[in-house]
């Protein structure tokens, strides 16, 4: 049987339970545009073919590059001692990347660290892969190492070389990625900063972890998403990422680029745009229960 995307996610969502497709309600209205459960979900993944297909790999600024599929992120920091992986994504999306990787100049081999943003199988399933093929260091945020044990693509062991606490830091041949506990979509979302270097100055750059809420808000829930939607708001942001490529506008930022439009992802305006939508439908969501 032929799972449909709502219903494939939901494996890795709830595997206790397989939930339904989200409601097309409550609907809320941000700077203009409007969102319901099942759209955001619905951008966010995409079909089944989205998920899988590369989108074209490109330079997003300084050693920060796009090396994923056209709605799961996956980015590549270079350094001269070798290179982070964020994000492995499905486990059968691993040897995407890699081509990825290399159609970019570099090796998939010389990845050293592999990090995530969150303990769902579309972000992270891919890890045992990527350690088996690059010997990577992957490294995980503690509320989420649970989770992610319980991911294990035809029976492989999740592989967690070093916990992370919040505030935790990252460092690889000069570059420093820090990791902040942004949690609410799972219990150790993370989203990581780090500053990069272009056209004589530094840029602060946020891959953001998805901060959608679950269909039922228990009361421990709401307060995780009331310390991440305070903590993210005192992040110094120039460039904004996310862990869905729809997040931060990637295929319209893209565009822009081809057409040889100044550096598009520097978009400081629009940093905090997607959780702005996200805290207006917890807000909708907590009215309606």
């Amino acid at each position: 049987m032929k799972l449909t995307v709502p219903a494939l996610l939901c494996v890795f969502l709830a595997p206790a339970v397989l939930a339904q497709q989200p409601p097309d309600q409550p609907a809320v209205t941000v700077r203009g545009q409007t969102y319901t459960p099942r759209s955001i979900l619905a951008r966010n993944m995409g079909s089944e073919e989205d998920q899988t297909t590369a989108f074209p790999p490109h330079k997003v600024i300084g050693n920060v590059y796009y090396v994923g599929t056209r709605t799961l992120s996956s980015f590549l920091v270079t350094t001269p001692e070798g290179h982070v992986l964020i994000n492995s994504t499905w486990e059968r999306n691993v040897r995407t990347i890699e081509k990825s990787v290399a159609q970019l100049g570099f090796r998939f081999a010389d990845v050293r660290v592999l990090l995530g943003t969150h303990a769902h199988g579309d972000h992270q399933e891919g890890d045992a892969l990527v350690k088996e093929l690059t010997g990577a260091q992957v490294m995980a945020m503690r509320e989420d190492v649970p989770a992610l044990e319980a991911i294990r693509p035809g029976g492989k062991s999740h592989p967690i070389d070093r916990t992370l606490s919040d505030g935790a830091q990252v460092v690889l041949g000069g570059t420093t990625l820090v990791a902040h506990l942004t949690a609410g979509h799972t219990r150790g979302c993370t989203t990581w900063t780090m500053r990069a270097q272009e056209g004589g100055r530094a840029y602060d750059v946020v891959f953001a972890c998805s901060y959608r809420a679950p269909g039922t808000v228990t009361p421990p829930i709401e307060q995780e998403f009331s310390r991440t939607f305070t903590l993210l708001r005192t992040l110094p942001c120039d460039v904004p990422l996310g862990d869905h490529p729809a997040q931060y506008n990637l295929a319209a930022k893209y565009a822009r680029v081809k057409a040889g439009a100044p550096n598009p992802f520097v978009d400081a305006a629009n940093c905090w745009v997607e959780a702005e939508i996200q805290e207006a439908m917890l807000r909708a969501q907590l009215q309606q229960q």
